[in-house]
């Protein structure tokens, strides 16, 4: 009797995993680190088993249920990387390899995936956002999602490329149509993605300004690549690019945060410059001069994520050491919400990963 009790409780157990989970919308506070049904990849897919998933401001506006509102319980996270365990298509081969995850879960076949914009699928999904993310122990995702990691780059780097790095060549290079020599002032340079901004527009050839929120991470963005930096909370941050630039303007903005910084990030630009936004961090609506805009030539660019070429672009940069991800933090998976709550102080500059 109590051997088939054991029995019964390790057969319970093979279907669960931990996995940070919310059963309602809010902030870090609605985070849980408790059971859940471990997933069974459907035809095509591939179980992942997650060594290190990244944080991301997505993770925590799905939460919120403000920009997307997935079914609960939900579990968070866009970026993973790990170990594939199982897959659902008769290929063994792929068992036992390392892979991070492509998070765009496109159709293939939509006239956008026809032409490469996997970004602008007319089905177009995010792990993390739409389904059930990288917050766990496990993930069934589409084998056609799947990148190798290099050699040479570890589970925690590797969960710091996807999103970021991806977003951030898209933007500077499919976007922007940026050149060498040209001058690029990177808005929210400690953040993942003004990081990943800094670290490529360098590679590329292009002259850096970072605009930060403290001397410490202006400190680090010059570190990683940036010529000189400014301190945005600062009323003058505008005069202060202006004097960086001869009084000329920036060629490209790069801007993740939206309203509280389009605007001035308007009036940095150069004649026939372009900004380029993927994000509205700080807002969803912000008031510019039209005058200003069409005087100039000066263009305003959205840009979603980025295509699965610009992803493996990106770690074909990250395998040959070129551009390599800034971690800044590691926490363990049962302290996501300590996580997102160090992500919402500002005080971090580059990614926060989580381990399981």
């Amino acid at each position: 009797m109590d051997e088939h009790a054991e029995t019964q409780r390790g057969e319970v157990s093979s279907k669960l995993m931990k996995a940070i989970r919310y059963h309602e919308y809010g902030g870090p506070e609605v985070l849980n680190y408790e059971d859940a049904p471990r997933p069974t990849p459907k035809l095509g897919e591939a179980l992942v088993k997650i060594k290190a998933a990244s944080i991301n401001h997505i993770d925590l506006w799905a939460e919120k249920g403000s920009y997307y509102k997935p079914e609960l319980p939900h579990i968070p996270g866009c970026d993973a990387a790990g170990i594939v365990e199982e897959v659902n298509d008769g290929n063994s081969s792929l068992v036992g390899r390392r892979v991070m995850v492509y998070p765009i879960l496109a159709c293939f076949h939509c006239k956008y995936c026809i032409e490469g914009n996997h970004n602008l699928c007319a089905n177009y999904k995010t792990l993390g956002a739409h389904v059930n993310g990288s917050y766990a122990d496990y993930i069934t995702v589409p084998i056609k999602n799947l990148m190798g990691i290099p050699q040479g780059i570890g589970f925690e780097e590797a969960a710091a490329i996807p999103l970021t790095f991806t977003t951030a060549y898209h933007m500077l290079v499919e976007r922007a149509r940026l050149q060498p020599n040209e001058t690029v002032l990177v808005l929210g340079a400690g953040a993942g993605v003004g990081v990943a901004a800094i670290k490529l527009a360098s590679f590329l050839g292009a002259k850096v300004i970072a605009a930060t929120s403290s001397e410490e991470k202006m400190a680090k963005a010059e570190r990683i690549g940036a010529e000189t930096a400014v301190n945005y909370t600062e009323e003058n941050w505008v005069a202060q690019v202006m004097q960086a630039t001869k009084d000329k303007g920036v060629d490209v903005v790069i801007d993740h945060t939206g309203a509280e910084n389009l605007a001035k990030g308007t009036k940095c630009l150069a004649k026939n410059g372009r900004l380029v936004n993927c994000g509205v961090t700080t807002g969803n609506e912000a008031t510019i001069n039209l005058r200003e805009i069409f005087m100039s030539q000066r263009s305003i660019l959205g840009s979603v994520t980025g295509t699965m070429k610009d992803f493996l672009t990106v770690t074909r940069l990250a395998a040959s050491g070129k551009v390599r991800p800034y971690i800044d933090s590691v926490f363990k998976l049962k302290q996501a919400r300590k996580a997102q709550e160090y992500l919402l102080s500002r005080k971090s500059f580059g990614k926060i990963v989580l381990v399981p």
